[in-house]
């Protein structure tokens, strides 16, 4: 989540994925499996929505609570 938040959303509030998959892999040195796991947590918590294409993710409003 904090990686997603790092970003500007573009068109629609959208956070392209290599914006989160980047930092998550090379800097947190996180594994393909990990980076997933986190990114379903995410999702299936009502932190991220994920779109069926795979290119993007919407943080929503639940997600953007956790850090007021």
């Amino acid at each position: 989540m904090e990686h997603a938040r790092a970003f500007e959303p573009v068109q629609d509030g959208r956070i392209y994925i290599e914006k989160i998959n980047r930092p998550m892999i090379d800097e947190d040195k996180a594994t393909p499996a990990e980076y997933w796991a986190g990114l379903m947590y995410a999702k299936d918590q009502g932190w991220l929505e994920y779109h069926e294409s795979g290119t993007f993710v919407r943080m929503l409003q639940p997600g953007k609570e956790l850090f007021t």
